[in-house]
């Protein structure tokens, strides 16, 4: 806080320098927000307003961690949860909203609410000692990191991630050991393994290499992060830029294999889907041949290729490239790769749908674009080992059932496998695919189909499951398609045709852009520090984001004892504002209360949150707490003062007001006591 004579000096320097006349003509109009940024800001509005799905409880915290542009108009903003500033595993959010700076819907992954310790007991190389048993041959072990572990019973966890192998495969193992009790509560491994493939390589092609003369390397020059090189060691170069002899054996001609096949996905994302290279973020990840396994896998950060089982040809055609990169598309959008099997399940048949994708953009008349998996490299020597059209010919399932969850992620692909052929080509297509319910399914085309599965996968969390998917689906075929039901029934027929139940609060289609009267229901401030006795005050807006406008009823509930809240309006229009008063009584406690601000309208319901702090007005006695500051008092910064008895410091906790103003607050210790 400055005083008076500090503010008078300013004011009187600044006085002593004219500004220069500016003609009107020269004047600059200011430059127009960007949608993006307008939809980012609308989006941090309603994190920071706890807006429907994206309640959240004392000390939480939305951190927006990217903005990632979708169909028809559309955003999608992800969010990491925190808690008292430890980042919340399962706790990840998005929000969708649109270039006008309208909220169009939320997503959070589900959780109980947090009351956890954010000091372990354990201690991290205890933690670290315990995470490294669970892999057999460990390569690289990172420092234990605090973090919340979400889910219905929240715990404070050590995250610890090993590198390394188990039973010979692969592993880079996300483990969570309780920071308490040493209990390991979850293993997440980012290592997809795939074991798909195609019998086709590509011929003759061009791919985008680095150099010039007698100088080259297999590294994009566009792409950022593209290579290919040898497993374990360095990016393939030679002095001339031809490469590879089209034999299955070779590496460098498994690479010509692998850097077509990619720079081909990345054209297809963008040309077809609108994204901004494999992570969305205009970049890419490195790919190594010569892998000493019958496999291919992604594993967090970069993919792998190896041979065939006879050892005649390596695994990088382009279905199985298409397919590991797919993992990356996974993992870098929203919510993650998370975990559990039927997670893991939408996550192999990601990499299955964005390798036909990829198949599909190229049209190779080498490599025709088809819908099994693996049946050209015939990696183990019995053919396809998936069949989207029909994933029973492998034994998988082709329906979905309350066993996915606990069925092997790769049958687990199955459904979704499945729900995408039926789409794309339908149930009478050649080959014909069979539906659980007997329908029939027309399909609308690979293209189509493949804009709303990445749109849906654009409102992905950590829990993504099934029915997450069907919702975010369908709503992507709304907004993509506009006046147009013939998607949204496709949508939705594909996936009752693949048993996947109706979803609470999925839309519906009226043929008219867009669908559904809606508006989004913020607040301003979004928190308040009062004494007892005193009021609190916020703005409530409303905003229509489609259709016609509706009234609002407005209500305000988890309020602390002995508060009452009134809305003046009571009820809106929407597109209207009213102004919510919260009056506390003398016997209120302190404490930080969680209000819930609904707006009850006529065809939607809306939530936000409000943070109300009740202070005591007095200072508790014993060693430390919290107590107003006496503004008769000056505020002495980065120092201690005694005050009325007690020794004050100079940190502040929680204020509606300056430092050293009636309503602020100050940590404080008795100075006898402590």
């Amino acid at each position: 806080m400055r005083s008076p004579r500090g503010l008078a000096a300013i004011a009187g320097l600044a006085l002593t320098f004219a500004a220069p006349v500016i003609p009107a003509a020269a004047t600059t109009p200011p430059a127009a927000t960007p949608p993006e940024a307008l939809a980012a800001r609308a989006a941090d509005q309603a994190a920071l307003n706890g807006v429907d799905q994206l309640a959240k409880g004392t000390g939480e915290a939305f951190v927006r961690t990217g903005v990632t542009p979708g169909g028809g108009g559309l955003y999608y903003a992800s969010y990491q949860r925190t808690y008292h500033g430890l980042p919340v595993v399962g706790g990840d959010a998005v929000v969708v909203a649109d270039g006008a700076g309208h909220v169009r819907g939320t997503e959070a992954a589900r959780t109980a609410p947090i009351a956890v310790p954010t000091q372990a007991t354990l201690k991290a190389d205890q933690a670290k000692k315990i995470a490294t048993a669970k892999v057999s041959q460990v390569d690289t072990t990172s420092a234990p990191k605090l973090v919340v572990l979400a889910g219905d019973a929240p715990k404070l966890a050590y995250e610890v991630v090993v590198s390394g192998h188990n039973q010979g495969h692969p592993t880079k193992l996300h483990v969570f050991v309780d920071s308490a009790t040493g209990t390991v509560l979850d293993t997440r491994d980012d290592v997809r393994e795939a074991g798909t493939g195609n019998s086709y390589y590509a011929g003759t092609v061009s791919i985008d290499t680095s150099g010039s003369g007698s100088s080259y390397s297999m590294t994009d020059p566009s792409r950022r992060g593209i290579a290919c090189g040898r497993e374990g060691g360095s990016i393939f170069t030679k002095s001339s830029n031809t490469w590879g002899n089209s034999s299955g054996t070779d590496l460098e001609t498994g690479c010509v294999d692998t850097l077509y096949s990619v720079q081909t996905e990345w054209k297809m994302l963008g040309d077809w889907l609108g994204r901004n290279g494999i992570d969305g973020a205009g970049g890419g990840f490195r790919a190594s041949v010569g892998l000493n396994d019958v496999n291919a896998y992604w594993d967090g950060s970069s993919t792998h290729f190896g041979h065939s089982q006879d050892n005649r040809r390596q695994a990088t055609p382009m279905d199985v490239v298409g397919h590991e990169f797919g993992h990356a598309v996974f993992q870098t959008t929203p919510g993650g790769a998370g975990s559990g099997n039927e997670n893991g399940g939408l996550n192999e048949s990601t990499g299955d749908i964005f390798g036909a994708l990829t198949e599909a953009y190229a049209n190779n008349p080498v490599d025709r674009p088809d819908f099994t998996v693996g049946e050209g490299v015939n990696l183990v020597g019995q053919g396809p080992i998936r069949y989207m059209y029909n994933p029973s010919q492998v034994g998988d399932p082709n329906c979905y059932s309350s066993s996915i969850p606990s069925t092997e992620v790769h049958a687990a692909a199955g459904p979704q496998n499945h729900w995408f052929y039926l789409l794309s080509q339908g149930s009478n297509a050649s080959p014909a695919s069979p539906t659980c319910n007997g329908s029939t399914v027309t399909g609308i085309g690979i293209q189509k189909a493949g804009k709303i599965f990445y749109n849906g996968l654009l409102k992905k969390t950590s829990s993504w499951n099934h029915r997450a998917a069907r919702k975010a689906t369908l709503e992507a075929a709304v907004a993509l398609f506009p006046g147009s039901c013939t998607e949204f029934n496709a949508t939705k027929a594909a996936w009752d045709a693949v048993s996947v139940p109706a979803v609470s609060g999925e839309p519906t289609c009226s043929g008219q852009p867009p669908a559904g009267n809606d508006y989004s229901l913020t607040l301003s401030p979004t928190s308040a520090s009062v004494q007892p006795g005193q009021t609190a005050t916020t703005t409530v807006t409303t905003q229509v984001t489609s259709g016609n406008a509706q009234t609002v009823s407005l209500l305000a509930t988890g309020l602390p004892e002995g508060a009452k809240a009134t809305f003046s309006p009571a009820s809106v229009q929407s597109g209207g504002t009213a102004t919510l008063t919260i009056t506390t009584s003398a016997t209120t406690p302190q404490g930080t209360s969680q209000v819930t601000v609904t707006g009850d309208g006529t065809d939607a319901d809306h939530t936000a949150q409000f943070s109300l702090t009740v202070g005591t007005g007095t200072p508790p006695t014993g060693c430390g707490g919290l107590a107003e500051w006496d503004s008769a008092k000056a505020y002495v910064p980065n120092d201690a003062v005694s005050h009325n008895g007690h020794k004050w410091t100079s940190t502040w906790y929680s204020t509606g007001a300056e430092p050293g103003a009636p309503g602020s607050w100050a940590v404080w210790s008795d100075a006898g006591a402590c």
